[in-house]
C-alpha cells in the first residue's frame, strides 16, 4: 500500500513558528508558569485573610460581589461553579460578620442581592492593593504586547461557560454602567 504524503506544514518563521509546534516540555513548563505565578500573586492576600479566619472562597466572594454589587446569588453560584450549601458556609459568616450585605431583589422579593459593606469594601479594597503591585509589576516588566498576549492566552484557557461569565463582568464593571449587566449562564456545580 502506497504511504500518503505528508501534509506541508505551513512554513513561518520566528515566534509564531515555535507556537505551532509545542513540546510537552514546553507545555510543562506553561503549567509550572501558572502554579508559581499563582502561588506568590495570591501570598500577601492568603495571609490577611488567614489573620481574619478566612480564605480563597472568602477572597473570591469579596471579588465578584465587589465587581458587581447587586449581583444575584444565583449569579454568584454560577461564577463559582459551587453549591448553594458550599456558598453558605461561606458567605453565611461574612453576612454575619458585617462584610456583605444581603437585600431583597426591587422586584422580586425572593431574590437575594449581594452587596459589599463598608466594612467589606475596606477588605476588598485592602486585598486588591496587596496583589496589584504584583500585577502592575509583571504587566510593566512584560510590555504592552505580552499585556495583550497574556489576556489573550488567559481568556484562551477558559472554556465557554468561563469566558460568557468573564465577558458579562466585564459589561458590569465598565466605566460610567449604572445598570447591572451581569447574566452569566449556569455552569455545573461542584463542592467547594
Amino acid at each position: 500500500m502506497p504511504q500518503r504524503p505528508e501534509p506541508e506544514r505551513p512554513r513561518e518563521s520566528g515566534p509564531a513558528r515555535s507556537l505551532l509546534f509545542l513540546r510537552e516540555e514546553e507545555l510543562r513548563l506553561a503549567q509550572d508558569l501558572l502554579y508559581f505565578g499563582y502561588r506568590d500573586f495570591t501570598a500577601g492576600a492568603d495571609r490577611i485573610l488567614a489573620d481574619l479566619g478566612m480564605g480563597r472562597a472568602h477572597h473570591r466572594v469579596l471579588h465578584f460581589v465587589g465587581r458587581a454589587p447587586g449581583m444575584k446569588v444565583g449569579e454568584l453560584l454560577a461564577i463559582l461553579g459551587i453549591t448553594k450549601q458550599s456558598l453558605g458556609r461561606v458567605l453565611q459568616p461574612m453576612i454575619e460578620q458585617g462584610y456583605v450585605r444581603q437585600d431583597p431583589g426591587l422586584k422580586d422579593k425572593r431574590q437575594r442581592l449581594l452587596r459589599l459593606t463598608e466594612k467589606g469594601e475596606a477588605l476588598e479594597r485592602r486585598l486588591f492593593e496587596a496583589q496589584r503591585e504584583w500585577v502592575l509589576r509583571a504587566y510593566r516588566e512584560a510590555g504592552p504586547e505580552a499585556v495583550e498576549g497574556f489576556r489573550r492566552v488567559m481568556r484562551g484557557l477558559m472554556g465557554e461557560e468561563a469566558r460568557a461569565q468573564f465577558e458579562a463582568l466585564e459589561r458590569q464593571a465598565a466605566p460610567g454602567r449604572t445598570t447591572p449587566a451581569f447574566s452569566p449562564r449556569p455552569i455545573e456545580r461542584k463542592s467547594a
